[in-house]
């Protein structure tokens, strides 16, 4: 016995075979005398009509093939096409930010009468109990340990270690952190101190004093490592207990620790009042 495959193969062998005699017939004995032609063409059309719709079908196939295999190929070229474009859209608008945040170091440098240097954050302390930030630069450029570092905004912190290229900068509201400062309105002396939730005490005010929310604090200059008049923050929350001599201030910095990426580090801090030009 045949198989199914075989009977399919001879029976497609005997249909081309059919075809092409009955074809052949029709192309030689094309005078109507002769008998066989009106038998030819009406046994060979049905098969002429389905080897022409088979043959149809395969074309169709065939470069319906070809035309998903173009689009799939354009179609990858486009999918790395927009993702060549969305990376380099992403590149420029990093370009554009970056841009900004150095005009605005360079527009606050232009107003110091004092000699700074600019420098890139590297690296942040990962613990949680410490904030400190690790930059770019260091004793090569001048950096040295005790020099304030701020941004437009206001006081970042201070320096504590340095190598060659970098230095460590103990930030503001580190808990280890302090320095002598005054409210602007009012002249009320204090001491800031950094907080574990990202925010500062206002320490050592006397009750007599009048501060209120909203008052802003900078450093005053006396504690011989800020200059007077950096900007630090903005009263956010006061207590006054019944008892005690002291108010209990909350100060929220004008710096956001959590964004920093370039900072100014202060050269040369005066002794005497920390002059910013109109």
């Amino acid at each position: 016995m045949f198989s199914k495959k075989t009977v399919l193969v001879i029976g497609i062998i005997l249909f081309f075979a059919v075809n092409l005699i009955f074809l052949s017939l029709s192309i030689r004995h094309h005078d109507s005398s002769f008998g066989t032609e009106p038998y030819a063409i009406s046994v060979a059309g049905p098969f002429q009509n389905s080897f022409s719709y088979l043959i149809g079908k395969i074309e169709n196939v065939w470069y319906g093939y070809f035309v998903l295999v173009s689009a799939a190929e354009e179609n990858q070229y486009l999918r790395r096409a927009l993702s060549q474009a969305v990376e380099k859209a992403g590149r420029c608008d990093e370009l554009l930010l970056s841009n900004r945040r150095l005009r605005r170091l360079l527009d606050f440098k232009d107003r110091i009468d004092n000699r700074v240097v600019a420098a890139e954050v590297i690296a942040r302390d990962p613990s949680p109990w410490f904030k400190s930030i690790v930059i770019n630069k260091g004793k090569a450029e001048g950096v040295e340990v005790s020099l304030p570092v701020v941004i437009p905004e206001g006081v970042v912190g201070i320096v504590t270690d340095v190598s060659a290229h970098y230095a460590k900068v103990l930030m503001l509201i580190d808990r280890n952190s302090a320095m002598d400062a005054l409210v602007q309105r009012t002249r009320a002396r204090g001491m800031i101190k950094g907080t574990a939730d990202n925010l500062c005490t206002f320490e050592y005010v006397l009750r007599r004093h009048d501060v209120i929310v909203g008052d802003i604090i900078v450093s005053s200059g006396l504690d011989g490592v800020f200059p007077k008049g950096l900007r630090v923050g903005r009263v956010s929350d006061i207590v006054k207990q019944s008892s005690g001599i002291f108010q209990e201030i909350t100060v929220s910095p004008f710096a956001d620790f959590e964004t920093l990426e370039e900072v100014l580090v202060i050269l040369n801090p005066p002794s005497a009042e920390f002059a910013i030009q109109p």
